[in-house]
C-alpha cells in the first residue's frame, strides 16, 4: 500500500490541494483538509473497484471532506452567534483577504471573490470543469450527480458568476463594461 499511497500522493496531491483551496478559500484550511483525504484512502483504498479513475474518486472524496467541514462551520458559526458577546469583544479576520492572496490580474481577483458568493454546488462544479479541467462525465462521476445536472449547475453558476463580477465591477470602477464568460 505504501507504494501506491506514494504515486497517488505524487500524481494528485496538486490537483487535491487546488480543488479543496478554491473550495475553502484558506491555505492552512486546504492543507488540514487535504489530510484528511489522505486519511480516508489509507481507510478505503482496498473497496476501490477501480470503476472511475483514480483522480476523480479522489476528488469525490474530496468533495465530501469539504462538505463536511462546511456544515461544521455552519454549526460553528451558530454556537458563535448565541455565546460570542458581539457588543463587547470586537473581531478581527486573521486570514488574508482573497485580494490578498491572489497575486495574478485583476480578472481573476476579482473571478475569485465573486466565485465565493456563488452557491457550493456551483463552486463545485466551477473548480471541477474550469480549474481541475475535468469533463461533464467526469464531474458527474466525482459528484455522484447525472451530467445533466452538471451543465444545468454550471450554466447557473457561469451566468452567476458573471452577473457578480459585472456588478462588482461596476461598484469598483473596472473599466471593462462586458465580462467574457465562455
Amino acid at each position: 500500500m505504501d507504494s501506491v499511497f506514494d504515486e497517488l500522493y505524487e500524481k494528485y496531491h496538486q490537483d487535491l490541494f487546488q480543488f479543496l483551496f478554491y473550495m475553502v478559500r484558506n491555505r492552512e484550511q486546504a492543507e488540514d483538509l487535504v489530510q484528511e483525504v489522505y486519511v480516508k484512502v489509507l481507510r478505503s483504498y482496498e473497496r476501490f473497484e477501480g470503476r472511475s479513475s483514480e483522480k476523480t474518486w479522489l476528488l469525490s472524496i474530496a468533495k465530501h471532506v469539504a462538505i463536511d467541514f462546511f456544515r461544521k462551520q455552519r454549526s460553528w458559526r451558530e454556537k458563535m452567534m448565541t455565546t460570542f458577546d458581539w457588543m463587547s469583544q470586537p473581531l478581527h479576520d486573521p486570514y488574508p483577504l482573497p485580494e490578498e492572496i491572489a497575486v495574478q490580474k485583476e480578472e481573476i481577483q476579482l473571478m475569485y471573490r465573486c466565485l465565493g458568493r456563488c452557491t457550493i454546488d456551483q463552486r463545485l462544479v466551477v473548480v471541477l470543469r474550469f480549474i481541475q479541467g475535468l469533463s461533464v462525465a467526469e464531474t458527474a462521476e466525482t459528484l455522484g450527480w447525472t451530467e445533466s445536472k452538471v451543465k444545468t449547475t454550471q450554466h447557473r453558476a457561469l451566468k452567476r458568476l458573471k452577473q457578480q463580477m459585472e456588478e462588482e465591477a461596476a461598484k469598483g470602477g473596472w473599466h471593462h463594461e462586458k465580462i467574457p464568460m465562455e
